[in-house]
């Protein structure tokens, strides 16, 4: 086996939701309402939801960058590679990268869509959440048959208009959606309310994955703003284990045996860790806290229901059996600070070959398409045409060099370059919600 014979899927990547989105999905009422790209003072390309600023538009779509200048940043379209944004430019990008497929999540109106909870209007809310999830499969996946697999969002303020709109999205051949990792962060109830039965029981009928990604309701914490935002950044991953740890108690799992959780961008290394604590902590605290696995063990639960994904994971990998070989998948980042692109699939076989090719077939591309249901050997006319040798054929002429788009500010006369802190991207971020403020009170 060679890196050109890999199969490579991703099952974590974003988009940076482009200012065509909802030109073709709203009828001319709807579109009074429609939300709108505009530019600010500084040249910042932004959403205006609702008379609202929703964010930095372009927040660590940082790929193609000189590392250099990474950070959140860019502020607008013209600052970002074109693939971030447009389907064309990320096909010819996931060709360069020996990519076959990509289930991508939303950026601008947060990974689990809750940008729409905040709503004045919920009817438009439901309306444009409804819009964005039809240009997500119509238009982004649809344009592409067989690369990208189609992962909605819902409306789960409602949970009878959440269980309608997963019905529809699965009409349309979408079998994942974008969930938030703790819905009492965002003013719903707990995950053990009997609230989201509906939930759970139209998600396993009709085989739909609930993907839950990393700060699409907890926030990864840092110790202090004076701490380097690198401890930040080593956190952010394994801190979805708490969110781990609560969905693995959720009764649902025992009750519907079909019902997957994904969690997405969280690596793999932790888990075995994770696993022989929680079968420690049930065999030594059971008594009397009266948790209950139907006569299984946690480690167990988790095997039969969870999947996870790492971008590049040499320990996890070593302990591949103590993970379970059907729960990894391969994700690619793209287009954030730790996507490897356009090396995924040279990095990768260096950290698998050694690896018998049906585990390998398992966690490239295997486990993925089984588990959301995507035929991509279909749609591509075989398995020939899926491999990375195959499709970076077809990107011979992507220019792949890293861009610099002006560097870090320069440095003030007798100022000495410092480490970044977590309270200096939290500044950034207040600068942002000021602007948003400005904008909103000036609708």
């Amino acid at each position: 086996m060679t890196v050109n014979d890999l199969i490579l899927v991703s099952v974590d990547d974003h988009i940076v939701e482009p200012p065509t989105m909802y030109d073709q999905h709203l009828t001319v009422a709807q579109k009074a309402f429609a939300p709108k790209v505009l530019k600010d003072k500084n040249g910042a390309d932004y959403w205006l939801f609702e008379g609202r600023r929703a964010g930095n538009i372009g927040l660590n779509a940082v790929v193609g960058r000189m590392r250099e200048e990474y950070g959140c940043e860019p502020v607008s379209f013209d600052q970002m590679r074109k693939g971030a944004w447009d389907i064309h430019s990320r096909i010819d990008d996931m060709n360069a990268n020996g990519l076959l497929a990509s289930l991508n999540f939303p950026s601008v109106v947060t990974f689990d869509g809750s940008l729409f909870h905040k709503f004045d209007n919920m009817k438009n809310a439901l309306t444009l959440l409804k819009a964005y999830n039809d240009w997500h499969i119509d238009e982004w996946c649809g344009s592409y048959p067989g690369r990208n697999i189609p992962n909605a969002i819902v409306p789960y303020w409602d949970i009878k208009a959440t269980v309608e709109e997963i019905k529809r999205v699965v009409a349309k051949g979408c079998h994942a959606i974008s969930f938030t990792d703790n819905p009492s962060l965002r003013g719903q109830p707990s995950l053990h309310d009997e609230h989201w039965e509906p939930l759970w029981k139209v998600c396993a009928e009709n085989k739909v994955v609930i993907n839950i990604h990393i700060g699409s309701g907890a926030s990864a914490p840092h110790a202090s703003m004076g701490s380097p935002i690198d401890a930040w950044i080593i956190t952010m991953p394994i801190s979805i284990v708490n969110s781990a740890a609560d969905w693995l108690h959720l009764k649902a799992l025992q009750r519907y045996p079909d019902l997957k959780i994904s969690l997405s961008e969280g690596g793999i290394g932790w888990i075995p860790y994770f696993l022989e604590r929680a079968d420690f902590t049930h065999e030594h605290h059971k008594a009397w806290t009266y948790a209950d696995f139907g006569n299984k063990r946690p480690s167990d639960v988790f095997r039969e229901h969870f999947l996870t994904c790492f971008i590049d994971d040499r320990f996890g990998l070593k302990n591949l059996d103590e993970i379970g070989e059907d729960n990894v998948a391969y994700e690619c980042d793209y287009p954030h600070s730790d996507t490897v692109w356009p090396e995924s699939a040279d990095r990768f076989f260096e950290t698998v070959h050694h690896l018998p090719r049906s585990v390998v077939d398992k966690i490239t591309h295997g486990n993925a398409l089984r588990l959301f249901n995507f035929d991509a050997f279909g749609m591509m006319g075989g398995r020939d045409n899926c491999t990375a040798g195959a499709l970076r054929a077809k990107a011979k002429d992507v220019d792949t060099r890293p861009v610099s788009y002006g560097g870090p500010a320069p440095l003030a006369e007798g100022e000495v370059r410092r480490r970044v802190t977590s309270g200096d991207i939290v500044k950034m971020f207040d600068a942002v919600a000021k602007e948003d403020g400005a904008v909103a009170a000036e609708a």
